[in-house]
């Protein structure tokens, strides 16, 4: 696996960087960080369904880009050489719109894309939407270009707003989640792009520094933020039927059970030591997290 960088890039020449998601959490993060770090010379385009609702940025190109809409893509991504793919919103086409959205980016010349990816992505992966991730892996690998691989594992951000009157209910048992702060993860996409070309072909779990069960999750929660909190162990009809009352499609209730599962099954539960060797310092413990917040 390349190093990782910890300084100041090392540029053969002004580049230009597309940045997806701009008017979400970490494509605006890693849009801040990229101000912060990036050479004069080079050029941001800030991506985006609505133009209207990114990150004000005089020096940057603001384009509307939509996922599915392939001649959109092409037109948007023209001149872009190395691009920042944020994982659209959940959607039972995701798939559909990531493929058309990586074919279309090599047909506009991309040279290389940083995908932000799924800890444990496969074909088979109990965590559903994992599975798109991986095809969409499999789309990026099959184009001939350049890519990156940002592995994400659950959110620790998510972790507390799981929890409903006062409890986290799902079937994770005792399984573990090395769950990962989102700012950790802008960090670790932002420190790729600014020197790219040292992690071509790399893929990179990115995980906070311990794996927790949900029962010890429930606990941090509790001491940190004073907010009684516990961990009910579903069985598997108990979370059907208790996610049912939401009206969601089949697809989505598969999803939400299925993030427990994954942590049953120990899917999420490897730690890695990637944001602190792509970023220079640890990453972000959810104590840590939840006492920044608080």
């Amino acid at each position: 696996m390349p190093p990782a960088p910890v300084g100041p890039a090392e540029s053969a020449g002004p580049r230009t960087t597309g940045v997806t998601g701009v008017t979400g959490a970490l494509g605006g993060a890693v849009t801040r960080l990229l101000l912060e770090q990036t050479a004069p010379a080079d050029r941001m385009v800030l991506l985006a369904r609505r133009p209207e609702a990114a990150p004000s940025v005089p020096s940057a190109d603001v384009r509307k880009v939509d996922y599915a809409d392939t001649p959109g893509v092409r037109e948007a991504l023209a001149g872009i050489d190395t691009l920042l793919m944020v994982s659209a919103s959940e959607d039972v086409d995701r798939r559909g719109q990531h493929l058309a959205f990586v074919a279309a980016a090599a047909a506009a010349g991309v040279r290389h894309v940083v995908y932000t990816s799924f800890q444990g992505a496969a074909a088979d992966c109990t965590f559903t939407l994992g599975r798109d991730h991986f095809a969409t892996e499999e789309a990026i690998r099959a184009s001939g270009m350049e890519h990156t691989f940002l592995r994400d594992s659950f959110y620790a951000d998510f972790l507390p707003l799981m929890a409903t009157d006062g409890a986290i209910r799902g079937p994770a048992g005792d399984g573990r989640v090395a769950a990962v702060a989102r700012d950790d993860v802008a960090a670790a996409a932002a420190a790729v792009l600014i020197d790219p070309s040292r992690h071509v072909g790399a893929t990179y779990d990115l995980t906070g520094p311990e794996a927790l069960t949900l029962a010890e999750a429930a606990q941090v929660v509790t001491e940190v933020t004073g907010r009684p909190t516990t961990y009910v162990d579903e069985s598997l009809p108990e979370a059907y039927a208790s996610r049912a009352s939401y009206g969601a499609p089949d697809w989505q209730v598969e999803a939400w059970v299925s993030t427990y599962t994954a942590i049953a099954r120990g899917e999420v539960a490897a730690v890695s030591d990637s944001v602190e060797r792509l970023t220079g310092r640890p990453a972000t413990s959810l104590r840590e997290l939840l006492m920044r917040s608080s």
